[in-house]
Order: structure tokens, then C-alpha cells, then sequence
């Protein structure tokens, strides 16, 4: 099951239902089945303190994915800045709505195992981030 959680932000309208079934065809296709995922919504200064408490980093971040997931079952809670969304949406001149899809399906991918420390991880995971946006996209029109 995957919920939605906003914490003192607002995000741009759009289905839930969609977005849900969606992410969870991600997770089947990459051979995973999905058990509990909170996407929580939140500002710049809620992720950059709990990107300080939990990962001792002091920077902003777009999302931080905590994962409970257990063999090919995954679950997790993915924070996500709203801020950041709608910064990175500015600066790469795509819609928030794109760029929101974008850091969702990212966080969905590291639950199913998906890095992006180096620069081959960050390549699959640009290219299955596109992939996956792509098959949204087309299920909208």
C-alpha cells in the first residue's frame, strides 16, 4: 500500500490513484511487490534536518528514502522536499509536476535496490527514472 503524508506543504494536484498504481507497476517490473511506502512531502528545512540528524549531511536534498524493505517485499518511507521539487524544476525547465514524478519513482528504485553513488549507478538509475517517467506519461493522454 502506498500513502501520502504532507508535512506543512502543499504539492500540486494530481491523482493519487494514478500515482499509486503507477509506482507499483515500477516495483513489479523491477520484480519486487510493494508492502507499506509513505511518500511524505515536506520543506527544504524539514529534509535538511533530517538529512543532518539521520545521515550527518548538511546540505539540502530532494528526497531521503529510509528503507524497511525485506527481500523482493519493499517498503519505506521517502521524504521529500517540496522546495527542492520545484527548485530543481526551475533550474532543469521541466513542469514540478515532471520533476515530483522524477524524485518519487528515484525513491522507489533505491527501495528496489538502486544506487546512485557512482556515476554507472547514477546512469542506470537516470535511465530507469526516464523509462519509468516515460510510461506515466503516456498512460495520461
Amino acid at each position: 500500500m502506498i500513502s501520502f503524508e504532507c508535512i506543512n506543504v502543499e504539492v500540486p494536484e494530481f491523482s493519487l490513484e494514478l500515482f499509486s498504481f503507477w509506482l507499483n507497476e515500477v516495483a513489479v517490473e523491477e520484480g519486487c511487490s510493494i508492502g507499506e511506502i509513505t511518500l511524505i512531502f515536506c520543506s527544504d528545512a524539514h529534509l535538511l534536518e533530517m538529512n543532518q540528524q539521520y545521515l550527518k549531511h548538511d546540505y539540502y536534498t530532494d528526497i531521503i528514502t529510509f528503507d524497511y524493505s525485506e527481500h523482493t517485499e519493499i517498503s519505506g518511507d521517502l521524504f521529500v522536499s517540496i522546495d527542492r521539487v520545484y527548485e530543481n524544476a526551475f533550474e532543469n525547465t521541466v513542469t514540478r509536476e515532471l520533476e515530483l514524478k522524477r524524485v518519487c519513482v528515484h525513491g522507489v528504485l533505491h527501495l528496489c535496490g538502486y544506487g546512485d553513488k557512482s556515476e554507472e549507478e547514477s546512469r542506470i538509475m537516470r535511465s530507469k527514472e526516464n523509462y519509468y517517467i516515460d510510461k506515466y506519461v503516456s498512460r495520461e493522454t
